[in-house]
């Protein structure tokens, strides 16, 4: 039986997530003296993109494997150096008030590599800070669930943290800004990558010239990846798509075929690649069960995700719960760390009581940088956006939730024949999505295959979950055992005079 959950002091902020916001923003609350305490589920800072090797592993150049490390680099030290309590291999699962009408909140995570370990914890603070991130989106094809098919987000990590490659011969297919530089990353590590696949087109920037023109970095990192490719003599295929994978016991070959603007593929252009592997991403989608479940108002982005919907000092409409990052909408990792540093200026302008923190010269610079790259961020979801007709790439005996095995058949006949809608009637009828991943790798899917059905509607705001992530029965025990503990008895009525 695992022992009561682990209380230490009463913060006044607690941070979730130890990525670029995350980190940000814990250093920058701590130099404004709060209290801090910076919760994250890997073990070492830097969350998806700053990831890097084990010390284990003896990488004597992780900055190699990363561009702008020199940002990361001076967050670390600035933590280092804060009195940030920072708590490495902790998954937080819940956020709570202490009290109903209190402004104390309470973090319940559980700790270990997996969240598996004999300890739950809680942390107490004052005001929340949410940098959970985001996670890729996924659409499925037929043999997508082949041993040698990765994430490619997936990919870019075995390289950066395990110094692996996931084939020697990597086909990088989906769409979205991520994947040129998944491939120069694949392809600077010793991979040979035949294609990079691109859904969309990159006309839809073009027609922006404002945002390119206020975002030069953006373009000078398409620059240095896309240099990087021609070196590397790796083609770049555009309005197009890996519609199967061909292989036995792992993948052997794609086909990539060409399509139309609604993303449905062009009959008889199929054209069959070699590789031992395919990194496969369209775009990334916010993390957001954590704010969700405490109510936070979310809003629907350009390409059809979720993400929270913050003030101009990144609150949410939760009073004491502030984000930062991939949570307001998917934008890179510049964006995050401004976002991260403005939401910690605000949350010791509010708990201080010093309201010319959010006024001076200093809030103002960070609001028009984060201004100006959300708005380049508005640009790149538009242009990668899922076109509707991606549905058509699929078979009925193609799996869409790997961890229940659903078919497209089966969600397909719960729309025509039983008059599914939304997602969440497909789940009901099929299972689809109740799996150990809980809809992350097949939400999107299904949503979309419901949409098919006559008179569907947009998927709905993101499920209230009681639970962010798995979590054992006993630790959940062990929680109810303290608070009936800590719960004062009541106070016998007194006697009649």
């Amino acid at each position: 039986m695992p022992s009561s959950p682990s209380d230490g002091p009463e913060y006044d902020l607690v941070v979730i997530g130890a990525g670029a916001a995350g980190l940000a923003g814990a250093v920058n609350a701590a130099e404004l003296d709060l209290s801090v305490a910076l919760l994250d589920a890997a073990a070492q800072p830097g969350g998806q993109f700053y990831r890097h090797p084990a010390p284990a592993l003896g990488a004597t150049r992780p900055e190699a494997l990363h561009h702008d490390w020199s940002a990361f680099a001076e967050l670390r030290r600035r933590l280092v150096d804060s009195d940030v309590t920072y708590l490495a291999g902790h998954h937080v699962w819940t956020v709570v008030r202490a009290e109903p009408s209190t402004d104390r909140w309470e973090v319940h995570a559980v700790t270990g590599a997996d969240g598996n370990g004999e300890r739950p914890v809680r942390v107490r603070a004052r005001a929340v800070l949410l940098a959970t991130g985001a996670y890729e989106r996924q659409l499925p094809f037929p043999g997508w669930t082949l041993p040698g098919v990765v994430g490619a987000g997936g990919a870019q990590a075995m390289v950066k943290s395990g110094l692996v490659l996931p084939g020697r011969r990597v086909v990088v297919a989906g769409s979205g800004p991520l994947l040129p530089a998944v491939a120069a990353s694949l392809a600077t590590a010793g991979a040979r990558v035949p294609a990079v696949v691109e859904a969309s087109g990159y006309l839809g920037y073009a027609r922006h010239p404002r945002a390119l023109a206020t975002n030069v970095h953006k373009t000078a990192e398409a620059a240095v990846h896309g240099a990087t490719l021609l070196r590397h003599r790796v083609r770049l295929r555009t309005r197009s798509a890996v519609t199967q994978v061909h292989g036995d016991d792992r993948v052997a070959a794609v086909t990539v075929s060409r399509l139309d603007r609604d993303w449905r593929p062009v009959p008889g252009t199929g054209r069959r690649i070699a590789c031992d592997a395919l990194a496969v991403g369209h775009g990334l989608v916010p993390q957001l069960e954590l704010a969700t479940g405490l109510g936070c108002a979310t809003r629907r982005t350009q390409d059809g995700s979720c993400a929270l919907d913050l003030d101009a000092d990144q609150q949410t409409s939760v009073l004491g719960v502030w984000a930062a990052g991939e949570t307001g909408g998917v934008g890179g990792v510049r964006l995050a760390r401004v976002e991260g540093e403005l939401a910690g200026l605000a949350i010791a302008a509010r708990l201080r009581e010093r309201p010319a923190l959010t006024a001076g010269g200093r809030a103002r610079t960070l609001r028009r940088r984060r201004d100006r790259m959300r708005a380049f961020a508005a640009v790149m979801a538009a242009a990668h956006a899922p076109g509707p007709g991606w549905s058509r790439w699929l078979d009925d005996a193609t799996d869409v939730c790997r961890c229940e095995e659903v078919t497209a058949g089966r969600i397909r006949e719960a729309v025509a024949d039983y008059g599914a809608r939304d997602a969440r009637t497909v789940k009901l009828l099929t299972r689809a999505g109740m799996g150990w991943c809980q809809g992350r790798m097949c939400g999107t899917a299904v949503a979309c295959l419901a949409g098919e059905g006559q008179g569907a509607q947009l998927p709905p705001s993101p499920e209230r979950r009681p639970l962010a992530v798995p979590v054992r029965l006993e630790m959940l025990g062990a929680l109810a055992e303290t608070a009936a503990r800590e719960t004062p008895p009541a106070k016998a009525p007194e006697p009649p005079p």
